[in-house]
């Protein structure tokens, strides 16, 4: 992962393995992105290195290939990018667009969050300790996509649906993030 991260003009980031996936479409016009959404997933669940969350976003992922993917393989969902455990960066859909992250969802009064969002998966689960590669990996990235975009905060796919999703749990250290971007936690303001 290089030290420095740039987002081009159409929001591909440079150093990212770019993967391409048709569970995306265009913003609503003159919609600033303003919003940054940390998500935790593995697949199989509780489980890293496979690539499931891959064929989930791309939309191929077999139902036979685990009885948990049979209840999920018809899911038509995305994320911009996916940080693999060990700080590997995985960009889906360019930030010009909107990715399918959020699903139902609310920030401060305003609804549709995939629509001036970034999605940001991790590999991980709710209880399960995050890499320490990940929290440099991700604040790299958001500190790209500040320089790029007028984001106001970051925060968890938890504080977006609550009630509806729990990721990226108890285990995620937001303020191990802000160490490590200097923002303070849910906002991207100087500590």
């Amino acid at each position: 992962m290089p030290p420095h991260l740039d987002v081009d003009a159409a929001g591909v980031v440079t150093g990212a393995r770019q993967l391409a996936t048709a569970h995306c479409d265009d913003r609503p016009p003159g919609t600033p992105i303003t919003l940054a959404v940390i998500h935790g997933i593995a697949l199989p669940p509780g489980t890293f290195g496979g690539d499931g969350v891959l064929d989930l976003f791309a939309g191929v992922l077999d139902p036979t290939a685990h009885p948990y993917y049979a209840g999920i393989a018809h899911l038509r969902v995305s994320a911009h990018f996916f940080i693999r455990r060990g700080g590997a960066l995985l960009q889906f859909v360019p930030c010009s667009q909107r990715a399918w992250h959020a699903g139902v969802s609310t920030w401060n009064g305003r609804d549709r969050c995939n629509d001036y969002s970034i999605g940001i998966e991790l590999e991980g689960a709710d209880h399960i300790a995050y890499a320490a590669r990940q929290y440099t990996t991700l604040g790299r990235l958001l500190v790209a996509l500040k320089r790029r975009y007028p984001l106001e905060a970051a925060v968890g796919h938890s504080d977006i649906a609550p009630g509806r999703k729990t990721d990226p749990g108890p285990a995620f250290d937001w303020s191990r993030l802000a160490r490590v971007t200097g923002f303070r936690p849910m906002a991207l303001r100087p500590a």
